[in-house]
């Protein structure tokens, strides 16, 4: 479970242990014959074949494996099952201090007070250029205003529901003080990843002739299916129905494919395929590219106009009742755009507003709760969509929990940046059993859902597992 406390304030969660929770575990066929460093073309996992490898990283550890049964091969000899099992890496939820401490924030105030003066001053003279010079104050535009004021409103829920909820995990041991618990010896973890751009391999995909021609059928992983290519992998949505995790690879990179999980690894002007999925659902969470001044900045990240998220197909993609979740950052005007006109557009009323509450191992927010510039939270906003005649629900003889508003849901944040915190344990109660449920923008898979969007594999690589021995 990942929920470790629920509280009438709302849930403290643990994201590593609902990654480690799915059953991420590989079964490997392998010739007794075979070298300790080698893989043959007799060689796969349940779903595709591997082509040549070297035995460094995970895939060395698939040879170190204990065989289980010796299934027969085409030439009459034994094959040796071998069982593989992954977690993720536990130190990218290691958050032991805060980003920003209370104390340093103070201190960077303080220390600040010249510059200010010196921006002042700079301020000053832009000002009496145009008009009359003005003494230099502190003067916040129209959005730091209407942040101020809405963080004064939710303050105190903030801070009394997250205190309850960190004071249950300080005493059941799942959160610890500092001093605790602390590996002297770890280092911060270095990935190379920069090697498979997964947005650029989208768009190359766009121009790639066979796929043009191609009906965008869905694409099931089947057992020992050795036939699947890269090109298979584009722009169609891609089913793992079995019970055990399989593996792809996508320009050499690879990357790990929860059970009773499916996707569709596409940008926005290639949704189609889900469209053609034939499915509608029952929940769909949004985590959007918010434009802001720090994305534009750095070319790291893309986003999206609001025009471009208002098109999102959501009334095409939206079972009756369908309950819509969006997170959305601090910034006032994508708040006011959800609720004024996006959620309206879609013909979806919202119904709730719940707020992600980031803290470190020890219980202490990730920044200071009154930070100008940073918030140790974000926001969700709930909804349902709106159906303009009445239509039968799917299970419509199971009853469900009406949303409550002003939820917290209280976790150490992943490393990683925006790795949301999983929202299928909160939402349980609230949603019918055994439904639909769709992620758009997601960059993660998880078993019983569809997930979209361009980074769809990104957190699914292959280097953010470590491969455990068999049996562990």
């Amino acid at each position: 479970m990942s929920v470790v406390h629920q509280l009438s304030a709302g849930w403290l969660l643990d994201h590593l242990s609902f990654i480690n929770k799915i059953n991420y575990q590989l079964h490997q066929h392998h010739e007794p014959c075979c070298s300790k460093n080698e893989f043959t073309t007799s060689v796969h996992f349940e779903s595709l074949q591997m082509d040549s490898v070297s035995s460094s990283g995970a895939c060395a550890a698939f040879i170190a494996s204990d065989p289980t049964t010796k299934p027969e091969n085409d030439d009459g000899g034994n094959y040796e099952m071998f069982t593989q099992k992954f977690v993720f890496r536990p130190e990218l939820f290691d958050v032991t201090k805060p980003y920003i401490t209370p104390a340093v924030h103070k201190k960077c105030q303080q220390s600040n007070e010249k510059e200010d003066l010196m921006n002042g001053v700079k301020k000053e003279i832009s000002i009496s250029i145009i008009g009359k010079k003005r003494k230099r104050c502190v003067v916040f535009n129209q959005g730091e205003l209407d942040a101020m004021e809405y963080h004064t409103k939710i303050r105190e829920l903030i801070l009394d529901g997250s205190l309850q909820l960190i004071q249950e995990g300080l005493k059941s041991g799942f959160l610890y003080p500092l001093f605790e618990k602390q590996d002297k010896c770890s280092k911060p973890i270095t990935l190379s990843l920069d090697t498979c751009n997964l947005p650029e391999l989208c768009e190359m995909a766009k121009h790639l002739p066979s796929l043009n021609e191609m009906e965008h059928q869905t694409l099931q992983l089947v057992e020992e299916d050795t036939s699947v290519t890269e090109q298979d992998l584009f722009l169609r949505v891609v089913e793992n129905n079995s019970s055990f995790t399989k593996v792809i690879t996508l320009m050499g990179q690879k990357y790990l494919l929860p059970p009773k999980s499916s996707f569709l690894l596409s940008d926005i002007s290639c949704m189609q395929p889900l469209l053609n999925y034939r499915k509608t659902f029952d929940v769909i969470v949004i985590d959007p590219p918010w434009q802001n001044k720090s994305v534009k900045r750095s070319n790291r990240y893309s986003y999206l106009s609001p025009l471009q998220i208002k098109q999102i197909p959501i009334p095409k993609l939206a079972a009756p009742n369908c309950l819509l979740v969006t997170w959305v950052t601090n910034r006032q005007k994508h708040l006011r755009f959800i609720k004024e006109e996006l959620y309206p557009s879609w013909s979806v009323e919202v119904v709730a507003e719940w707020h992600w509450v980031k803290i470190t191992n020890s219980g202490e927010f990730v920044f200071p709760l009154d930070s100008p510039h940073k918030k140790p939270y974000e926001g969700l906003i709930l909804g349902r969509v709106q159906e303009k005649t009445a239509l039968p629900l799917r299970n419509a003889d199971v009853n469900v929990l009406p949303i409550p508003d002003h939820k917290l849901i209280v976790s150490v944040p992943c490393t990683l940046h925006s790795h949301k915190p999983p929202l299928a344990e909160v939402l349980k109660d609230y949603i019918k059993p055994d439904g639909e449920y769709l992620e758009l923008f997601a960059r993660n898979l998880q078993p019983g859902w569809t997930s979209w969007g361009n980074e769809v594999l990104k957190f699914q690589h292959v280097d953010y597992f470590i491969a455990l021995e068999s049996g562990s």
